[in-house]
């Protein structure tokens, strides 16, 4: 049985990556849609267009329960998803979930009012999409209060990445840190708000100092996500072997990804 994960690009690979450490036993279809790649710097109703598309693939795909590992279709597309477009027998979850609930400590059924968190100053570092669609700071304004959030787009990275410049990637997280800084010069946590950035950790701790708890998706989804199957089961999909689709060119980002998580890894064209 399967289940989906999509992202705009190569960055979703980090959730991807955590998901088979959590649970080896799953079959995971992958799909980055590398044609439409970056996703950051699209307006909302090309995001919407192009996210339905490729969750559509993986439906098709025998998948039942598709996770957006791509902040910016989560905070952008999936709101309109679940409402309009998504149909009934179906679920797609995003990547924010459980950067919220671990921030704020507390379960995503807790309905109670906002509550006061350790944490006061947060640094989001994200696409400009997400940021422009303040989806985090919305989300985060149902659970807890009197919390800054000081939201830092970081133009650029994303490309540097699926580029495998990561010569250029480290100099930029810098430039991007030291503008954070500019606004906020102590933030006491960094929420890595990209499923590529996890990529760049070490950069952003670098920039950022030791002090600073940065919170990155990666391990957070798996963990979620294997909850939820626990509670689940149904969800897992059809009897399907899990593949590696891209809407690009196989061979490039079969070599791309290889690069990334260290292991030979081939994608099939979608």
């Amino acid at each position: 049985m399967a289940i989906g994960i999509f992202d705009s690009g190569l960055g979703g690979m980090t959730v991807f990556d955590a998901v088979q450490q959590h649970m080896p036993d799953l079959d995971i279809i992958y799909l980055g849609d590398h044609k439409h790649a970056p996703y950051g710097v699209r307006d909302a109703d090309d995001i919407y267009r192009c996210t339905t598309q490729a969750v559509q693939i993986l439906f098709d795909q025998g998948c039942d329960l598709v996770i957006l590992a791509c902040n910016t279709a989560s905070a952008v597309a999936l709101r309109r998803m679940q409402e309009h477009w998504l149909p009934t027998d179906k679920r797609v979850l995003g990547v924010f979930v459980p950067m919220i609930e671990a921030l704020t400590e507390r379960q995503w059924g807790d309905n109670s009012p906002p509550t006061q968190v350790a944490v006061q100053h947060v640094a989001l570092f994200a696409t400009p999409a997400t940021v422009s669609s303040r989806a985090f700071q919305r989300e985060l304004a149902f659970r807890a209060i009197g919390v800054d959030v000081e939201a830092q787009a970081c133009g650029g990275v994303v490309d540097a990445i699926e580029d495998g410049d990561f010569i250029l990637a480290d100099a930029l997280v810098q430039s991007h840190v030291d503008a954070l800084h500019r606004k906020m010069p102590h933030p006491q946590a960094a929420i890595l708000g990209c499923t590529h950035y996890p990529l760049m950790h070490d950069a952003f701790q670098k920039a950022l100092g030791p002090r600073v708890k940065i919170f990155s998706q990666a391990n957070l989804v798996a963990e979620s996500l294997q909850d939820y199957l626990q509670r689940h089961p149904d969800k897992r999909g059809t009897q399907v072997k899990g593949k590696l689709l891209t809407t690009g060119d196989p061979v490039k980002v079969s070599q791309r990804a290889t690069q990334f998580l260290k292991r030979p890894l081939t994608f099939e064209s979608a």
